[in-house]
């Protein structure tokens, strides 16, 4: 499939770059408020007898590393991923020692435990969010052994059984492990449907640009037409008039040959048409012969059939010329083209109430493992998978199927994607078209303008701004 250049996306690595300083900061001064509300709760309402002075102390850390990096670096600091990864290691470091002074496992904040995991799965490489879970692991581990006992002012020694410190152990441990993976994976198709969308914007802005230059170009081209007609025409008569001097004929004959080359060049730059309302419709045959023109001299042969549908005896349609139309239809003929052996066929059909297009080829088809997943972005074919060993090497069929799939949705496009044959087949059995299968289908309303469905004037054409 064409993809867009990639210039522009960011890979995970940029990403991480995302992440602002004063957002953990913040996230931190409410870890802190959280922290001195729970010691102050737990010694005067509840009178436990808590080492308040190292309490204190673990607090105090965190409240000066918060004013410490607020002061020194500006509102605006991004952080790379080492730096996130240790901010929030410091975090696990620091909650772990309020635990440890205040009854380990057996105080029932330990599930806080998780909170710097998650945020760091959301954010973070998977590399850095494994050594947080690992961390995460190891220290409530030791917290299961390592503890101050949690007891009353009264002496009374407050803890969970055996048993079920040993579920709150584990149910913690699973925990940071489900919501690393989790989170990951989550934050990873978020960001990687967000790449893909910004894919799909940049191929419809480029196509759309295309257009509107060609548009620009056909408009010059119609305009410059009648001086370059009339400087013909004069310098043709001077050059009858100058039959007697042979230097001033021969500047005549110049200019005169110049204004063809003038008028040749803007008839070859204009061929995209001039962008006034007639060619903001076209046939349907001209529609698909334009997203198909690229791929028509790459070694393949591609055979048009276009029909009205069964008992159908409506004339071929004119359809609007819409970017996202020819630009996801270029870029489904270009995978047809890639993967087919020799032929590619595309059928249009039409009817009362619907429109549409079939592509197919004489390839391997869609690999089984991925057909339900076409049209997700950035997918990939397995290992040993019949995409890959059909054309060692290739990466498409993510984002490029995606961008068609979503930009002729756009239009009002329902996409279905098949194969001609069991890609499993023996080759004996395998007909002419036995390869991938993309049909297009769009409700007539959806393309066809309304005035051409009711055989109205087209209106008058907007003029160009000066």
């Amino acid at each position: 499939m064409a993809e867009p250049s990639t210039v522009g996306i960011l890979d995970h690595q940029q990403r991480s770059q995302w992440i602002r300083l004063r957002t953990l900061i913040g996230l931190r001064w409410v870890a802190i408020g959280g922290q001195i509300a729970a010691i102050t709760i737990a010694q005067t309402w509840f009178a436990l007898d808590l080492p308040i002075g190292l309490s204190l102390l673990a607090v105090a850390v965190a409240i000066i590393t918060n004013l410490g990096a607020a002061f020194v670096y500006p509102e605006n600091k991004r952080l790379s991923e080492s730096q996130a990864t240790l901010m929030l290691l410091f975090d696990l470091a620091q909650l772990a020692f309020l635990l440890f002074l205040t009854g380990g496992l057996h105080n029932p904040f330990a599930l806080l435990m998780l909170a710097p995991v998650t945020v760091g799965a959301s954010a973070l490489r998977l590399r850095s969010t494994l050594i947080l879970a690992i961390s995460a692991g190891a220290l409530l581990t030791a917290l299961a052994f390592f503890r101050l006992p949690l007891v009353t002012a009264s002496g009374a020694l407050l803890q969970m059984p055996p048993i079920f410190e040993f579920g709150f152990w584990l149910a913690n441990m699973v925990g940071v492990a489900f919501l690393a993976v989790y989170s990951s994976r989550v934050m990873s198709e978020i960001n990687s449907m967000s790449d893909a969308l910004l894919a799909t914007q940049m191929a419809l802005a480029r196509e759309q640009k295309l257009t509107d230059l060609g548009g620009v170009i056909a408009a010059a081209a119609h305009e410059l037409g009648t001086p370059l007609a009339t400087i013909k025409l004069v310098s043709t008569e001077l050059m009858k008039d100058l039959e007697d001097q042979p230097e001033q004929r021969q500047d005549a004959a110049l200019i005169r040959d110049q204004a063809d080359r003038c008028r040749d060049i803007l008839r070859s730059m204009g061929r995209a048409g001039k962008n006034d309302l007639q060619v903001h419709v076209a046939p349907l045959a001209d529609v698909i012969g334009e997203a198909a023109e690229p791929h028509q001299h790459r070694g393949k042969s591609i055979h048009f059939q276009l029909s009205p549908a069964r008992d159908s005896t409506l004339r071929e349609p004119l359809i609007q010329r819409r970017p996202e139309i020819i630009h996801g239809l270029r870029n489904l003929i270009q995978n047809a083209v890639d993967f087919a052996r020799a032929n590619v066929w595309i059928e249009a059909h039409w009817s009362e109430d619907r429109i549409g297009v079939r592509i197919m080829d004489d390839g391997q088809g869609f690999s089984q493992n991925m057909l339900s997943r076409i049209g997700d972005p950035f997918i990939r074919a397995r290992r040993g998978g019949a995409g890959r060993t059909a054309r060692p090497g290739y990466e498409g069929m993510g984002l490029g199927l995606f961008i068609a799939k979503t930009l002729l949705e756009r239009s009002g496009a329902e996409l279905s994607f098949a194969n001609g044959v069991d890609p499993q087949s023996g080759p004996g059995a395998r007909p002419e078209r036995c390869g991938a299968v993309v049909e297009v289908l769009w409700p007539r309303a959806a393309i066809v303008p309304e005035s051409r469905s009711s055989g109205g004037a087209l209106g008058e054409n907007r003029q160009f701004a000066s």
